[in-house]
């Protein structure tokens, strides 16, 4: 089983690595299009604004090398903002589009939770995971209050509630953090950095 990590110069990149290693996969780096066309499994990285991450993938010239992956139902991870360019669209410094993966789009966090509590945004720190009626293979070992660790300021917005795998409560407001249709996944948050939880996570994607 090939696995390849999209290098579009995002900044987690290293991070994402080291974890794989950690977990004693193996991995190449894929930035063109006939890279991407010869490994299994596909992990895109982000940390970032969404508009810039776009660009970059597009100069590469590999965006529907990126959609025909996900056709050919080869499995795909994206993490935090890997996560959002999976989706149709996002606001972040204008509107851009998306690998449209996944329906939804991506919106600024607000700066107050349902519950009418103020909170901080960007949204950084520990929450724990409360997992839905999907099942999927990335939460078969999670428990009750397993907490994974977030940085971000946007979220996926007016996303399918049957692609919702996982959310956090910020304040009464809801941040999806695992999503998954057929076999394109993404997590908000960074498994990368949440500890033996998150690095569970990512083998499970890694071994499937």
């Amino acid at each position: 089983m090939k696995i390849g990590i999209l290098d579009y110069g995002a900044g987690n990149l290293k991070n994402v690595c080291r974890a794989i290693e950690h977990l004693e996969h193996s991995y190449c780096l894929v930035s063109d299009p006939e890279s991407i066309e010869v490994v299994d499994k596909l992990i895109v990285p982000g940390v970032g604004a969404f508009k810039v991450a776009m660009e970059q993938i597009e100069k590469l010239g590999v965006v529907e090398s990126l959609r025909s992956f996900a056709e050919k139902d080869k499995p795909v991870l994206g993490i935090c903002l890997g996560m959002q360019l999976l989706f149709e669209s996002s606001s972040e410094f204008g509107e851009t589009k998306g690998l449209g993966l996944l329906e939804g789009n991506v919106e600024l966090i607000p700066s107050e939770g349902e519950n009418g509590l103020k909170h901080k945004v960007p949204h950084i720190g520990w929450n724990e995971l409360v997992v839905g009626e999907l099942q999927s293979p990335l939460v078969k070992d999670l428990r009750i209050e397993d907490a994974v660790y977030f940085v971000h300021s946007y979220r996926a917005n007016n996303y399918k509630t049957e692609n919702l795998v996982a959310h956090c409560d910020y304040d009464g407001l809801i941040i999806p953090a695992i999503v998954q249709k057929n076999r394109v996944f993404g997590c908000q948050f960074h498994p990368e950095k949440s500890g033996p939880i998150g690095l569970n996570i990512l083998n499970s994607f890694l071994r499937m």
